[in-house]
């Protein structure tokens, strides 16, 4: 099972392209996958005969587990590979093994990777089998991360626990082989201070309460999972505040009206191609010809502004790590995206430096993809901010929730007609929307937060000053 990104620590087959005993060839596609953000099919890298599949359709494999067997030419059919036995604590610290294939390719059963003595689980049990397990894993970082901390050893399955319960390591005692942090170590330790995640009740305990009461259960799939413990670790981690203005946008609708009708017409369909080398439907009338070049929305003005106001405020052009903050010459915008059953956010790289139709090529574009889970993972992941927009719902106004590690995230409401007093007392009629930043105050302060709220208002309402 491949690595999909950082965050992805599992993926769910949901189609064979190939049956055990088909020949294949390098390049031939195996299986298809889904994660919670994409969806993608794997080729074979080698030649040989499909000699054993371990995971069937609908059944979820871990990263790094062996999902099928390629028998090379001549070689004996493979067998699907099995929980190895646990050493006992009379065998050397470490297996011998016969060289392993490297680059995430499957090995056979016999051969096993090496393991270290007294460990309370099997080989089985981690990602990768074949690996030391006092190494780093190449599993993601919220998940398992390095198997070290400072000068001692951590086990995957310990510093998962740890992550999960908000357990700090450093102040761990390891009484494992060599002080090595085990399992029980983080069990027996207390949470650090502030650092508890509530989980709430059990579904037994909220099932409970609508005991006689006609209700169909709706399994979590691995997005709505994600979403929900991400959301979690965000609003508990991040001290969120939050700042609202409400601005003038009829000088950016007159300008987007003219630049829509000055689109000129597409004499043949559009030659732009998305970065996986399909074809975009970024263009009014999908490539229709005689129909406009481009149809800029409200939207694609907002990240163009959001961007600038970013570059007029560096400071708050950052994100959170842990004992620093990441400060970035451009803006990376993540844009929310609703999805059936969720939400992705596609990012918009460089936005400050591009100009408004290639932003609404590239952003059509993404969203396409993003609905049919068909984008990479370098395509979501990153940025430095984003932005959630509900107008098009009706929405007003809203508070979102920062992505982690971002440190803003600007919420933008729907567009309407507002009475606002003159200078000379009177009362005129504006087109005006509100918007809300929220803020980490870790990374953003009161008045930081402020001057760029104030930064992205003064683009809005003057929407020249982003274009030149």
């Amino acid at each position: 099972m491949p690595q999909l990104g950082e965050t992805v620590a599992e993926g769910k087959i949901v189609r064979w392209f190939k049956s055990a005993g088909d020949a294949v060839k390098p390049g031939d596609n195996l299986f298809e996958i889904e994660t919670d953000k994409t969806s993608m099919e794997v080729p074979a890298t080698f030649a040989g005969t499909l000699s054993a599949i371990n995971f069937q359709v609908g059944e979820v494999a871990k990263v790094g587990a062996v999902v099928a067997v390629i028998a090379g030419a001549g070689g004996a059919v493979a067998t699907p590979v099995a929980a190895a036995p646990a050493p006992s604590a009379s065998q050397p610290a470490f297996v011998p093994t016969k060289a392993g294939t490297q680059g995430g390719r499957a090995q056979s059963q016999e051969e096993p990777g090496p393991r270290l003595r007294g460990d309370e689980r099997g080989a089985a049990s981690f990602a990768y089998p074949n690996m030391d397990p006092l190494r780093e894993v190449r599993t993601p970082e919220r998940n398992f991360g390095p198997a070290r901390i400072g000068g001692a050893t951590v086990t995957p399955l310990a510093r998962r626990l740890a992550g999960e319960r908000g357990i700090g390591l450093a102040q761990i005692k390891g009484s494992g082989p060599h002080g090595r942090i085990v399992a029980a170590d983080v069990e027996k330790a207390l949470p650090s201070r502030g650092a508890t995640m509530a989980t709430g009740a059990s579904a037994a305990q909220v099932k409970a309460l609508f005991e006689g009461v006609a209700y169909e259960e709706v399994p979590l799939d691995s997005m709505r999972a994600t979403i929900a413990r991400r959301l979690v670790e965000a609003k508990q981690t991040i001290p969120h505040f939050y700042l609202t203005a409400d601005i003038e946008i009829g000088r950016l609708l007159a300008m987007r009206e003219e630049a829509n009708a000055a689109a000129p017409p597409l004499p043949n369909p559009p030659p732009h191609s998305s970065p996986n080398g399909e074809r975009s439907l970024a263009y009014a009338g999908e490539g229709r010809v005689g129909a406009p070049a481009f149809k800029l929305s409200l939207n694609d003005f907002i990240i163009k502004a959001w961007a600038a106001a970013l570059m007029r405020v560096p400071a708050a052009n950052a994100v959170w790590a842990e004992d620093r903050t990441l400060r970035f010459a451009h803006a990376d915008i993540g844009v929310a995206v609703a999805l059936d059953g969720g939400l992705i956010t596609p990012v918009v790289r460089n936005a400050d430096v591009k100009s408004l139709t290639a932003i609404s090529a590239e952003m059509r574009d993404l969203a396409e993809r993003a609905r049919v889970k068909k984008l990479k993972p370098n395509e979501y992941q990153g940025g430095s901010t984003a932005i959630s927009n509900l107008g098009m719902y009706g929405v007003r106004e809203f508070a979102a929730i920062i992505n982690p590690p971002h440190a803003t995230i600007l919420a933008v409401g729907a567009s309407r007609r507002a009475p606002v007093e003159t200078e000379d007392g009177g009362v005129k009629f504006v087109s005006q929307m509100t918007v809300t930043l929220s803020c980490d105050h870790r990374v953003v302060d009161g008045a930081l937060g402020a001057e760029l709220l104030a930064a992205f208002k003064s683009l809005v309402e003057k929407p020249v000053t982003f274009l030149v």
